[in-house]
C-alpha cells in the first residue's frame, strides 16, 4: 500500500492523504481511517487514479457528500476516492439538465426550481450528491431518480467511460445496476419539464418545512436507515414498537423520526450496527418483517 500511495503522490493527481480518518467526510461523523483518501482535481485525474489502482489490484471505494454511509471503526482498506469540485457543476439546456456527480442533489433541485423546471422537487430534502442519488435511485414524496434521469456517464474500473441510459441502469427501489457492476457516476443528464414557478416553489417549500419539522437535522445522521417494506413504513413499525429513544452507546433511535439513528456526540460505528440489529430483531419478532438497511456500510469489520 505504501508503494501505491507513493505513486499516487508522485503522479500529482490531486490531494493524497494517507491513513485519513473518515469521520469528517460522513454526515454521521463516524468512521475509522482509510489507508488513503484521494481527491482528484479533474475527471482526467480521477481516470488516471483508477487506472493506477487497477494496475496494482488495489481495492477502492468512492464517496460523494458522505450521506447514507456508515464507515466501520476499523476504517477502509485500500483507497477512498472523494469526488471533488471538478465534478460539482450544473448546466441547463432547455428542459434538459446536466449535473456533475459531486453536485449536491438539493442544490440541483433548487437550481431547477429557479429555472422554472419541474421534476426534481422531491430532491429538495435529500442531502447526498447527484452521483449517490443516481447510484441509489434516491427518492422521496412519491418520486425518485428513475423518473427523471435520461442517462449517466459512468467511469468503469478499467478507467474507461460508458454512457448508460435510464433503462440500462435497471432501476428498482433504492437500487441500480451499479450495485452489482462497479462504477463511478461522473455526470447525470435529467429530462425535466417546464412548470409553474409558483407551484414548484410552493411544493419545495412544503417539503422543506416537513423535513425541518420531522427530521433530526440538528444531530449528525445519515438519513433513513431502513428501506420501507412493501405496504408500510419502517418508521411506523419502529415507532409502534416503542423504540424511539433506544440507545446503544452514543447512537440513538431518533425521538423525532424513528427511521433515523443519530450520533448524540460520541457514537462509534459499532454502536450504530448494534442498534440496527436490535431494531431489526424487535421488528422481526413483533411483525415477522425483516427490515433491510438502506444505508451503505463500508470498511473492515
Amino acid at each position: 500500500m505504501l508503494q501505491v500511495i507513493a505513486e499516487l503522490q508522485t503522479a500529482g493527481i490531486g490531494d493524497v492523504l494517507a491513513n485519513e480518518p473518515m469521520a469528517p467526510y460522513t454526515t454521521w461523523k463516524i468512521g475509522g481511517p482509510a489507508d488513503a483518501l484521494v481527491i482528484p482535481h479533474s475527471k482526467e485525474q480521477l481516470q488516471e487514479t483508477i487506472r493506477l489502482l487497477a494496475r496494482h489490484g488495489t481495492p477502492w471505494f468512492v464517496i460523494g457528500r458522505g450521506s447514507n454511509l456508515l464507515v466501520t471503526d476499523k476504517g477502509i482498506r485500500g483507497v477512498v476516492l472523494k469526488l471533488g469540485p471538478a465534478l460539482d457543476y450544473i448546466r441547463f439546456e432547455g428542459t434538459g439538465c446536466v449535473a456533475g456527480g459531486a453536485c449536491s442533489f438539493m442544490k440541483l433541485s433548487r437550481r431547477a426550481s429557479k429555472e422554472g423546471l419541474t421534476g426534481l422537487e422531491f430532491a429538495g430534502g435529500i442531502p447526498g450528491s447527484v452521483g449517490g442519488a443516481v447510484y441509489m435511485n434516491a427518492g422521496a414524496h412519491g418520486s425518485d431518480v428513475s423518473r427523471v434521469l435520461k442517462a449517466a456517464e459512468i467511469l468503469l474500473p478499467s478507467g474507461e467511460t460508458a454512457m448508460l441510459r435510464n433503462d440500462e441502469l435497471h432501476y428498482a427501489y433504492r437500487h441500480s445496476v451499479l450495485h452489482e457492476d462497479k462504477g463511478i457516476v461522473l455526470e447525470a443528464t435529467f429530462e425535466l419539464a417546464y412548470g409553474d414557478r409558483g407551484e414548484i416553489a410552493a411544493a419545495m417549500a412544503a417539503y422543506q418545512d416537513r423535513r425541518q419539522r420531522t427530521q433530526p437535522l440538528q444531530l449528525p445522521c445519515a438519513g433513513s436507515v431502513f428501506r420501507n417494506p412493501e405496504g408500510t413504513f419502517a418508521a411506523k413499525l419502529i415507532e409502534e414498537a416503542g423504540l424511539k429513544g433506544l440507545r446503544v452507546g452514543g447512537a440513538e433511535v431518533s425521538a423525532q423520526h424513528a427511521n433515523f439513528i443519530v450520533n448524540t456526540g460520541a457514537a462509534k460505528a459499532a454502536d450504530v450496527l448494534a442498534l440496527i440489529e436490535r431494531v431489526q430483531a424487535t421488528i422481526r419478532e413483533r411483525t415477522g418483517i425483516s427490515l433491510v438497511p438502506e444505508v451503505l456500510m463500508a470498511g473492515e469489520r
